[in-house]
């Protein structure tokens, strides 16, 4: 059966908020940790939810950290965010050819909404799947499942797209097809390793691989 649906990741895959991710915990852990964290163990905590994150830097006070996290991310969140070469042009072209798009990241609603309109992609996709609408978060395949039932689709007709372990993994234990993408700020060398049927180079390469 070939693709009709595809679902992406926000964070890292379809806007750049990495340095907005590194800043904000790094002003979490400048403040609030018990020691210094160095940008490669930063690095590690992109892509997990924050919950999984905030436990390493102080297990007793992870709602907190959240809480100062998050006030900072959203204070300076228009100062990093953009879109990713080649992506905007991309979803538009696979919105009219008749895909079936949508979103499923760890983040809440209030920020996945600020970033998809900074990048010009609001209104983009049919189904938008946040951490506020799930009890378990990527790599349980709940997300996906939950994004493939708003769009009326099945997982054998359906691309996971994502740049960390969390969505390769999650797009596997739902069964829909895998993409990992080389811009991912961990190397795309920790995505091949999980084998995902495709990786991108650019956005752009979607298109050739369904046909556009």
């Amino acid at each position: 059966m070939s693709i009709r649906t595809i679902l992406f990741d926000l964070d890292g895959t379809l806007i750049d908020t990495n340095e907005l991710i590194i800043a904000s915990f790094t002003h979490t852990i400048e403040y609030y940790g018990k020691r210094p964290f160095n940008r490669e163990e930063i690095i590690n905590f992109i892509g997990p939810p924050l919950k999984d994150s905030m436990r390493q830097i102080d297990a007793d006070r992870v709602e907190e950290l959240i809480e100062i996290y998050r006030s900072h991310n959203l204070a300076n969140h228009d100062d990093y965010v953009t879109a990713y070469d080649g992506v905007v042009e991309t979803i538009q072209s696979l919105k009219e050819q008749g895909f079936r798009l949508g979103v499923v990241t760890t983040k809440m609603r209030q920020t996945v909404n600020m970033g998809l309109e900074l990048a010009g992609l609001d209104g983009m996709f049919e189904t938008v799947i946040t951490l506020d609408d799930v009890t378990n978060a990527k790599p349980h395949p709940e997300p996906i499942a939950k994004a493939l039932e708003a769009l009326d689709s099945q997982a054998s007709e359906a691309l996971m797209v994502g740049d960390s372990t969390h969505d390769i993994e999650a797009g596997k234990n739902a069964g829909t097809k895998t993409a990992g993408v080389a811009w991912t700020v961990k190397g795309s060398a920790v995505l091949d390793e999980l084998n995902p049927d495709y990786m991108l180079t650019n956005m752009r390469d979607l298109l050739d691989i369904m046909g556009g």
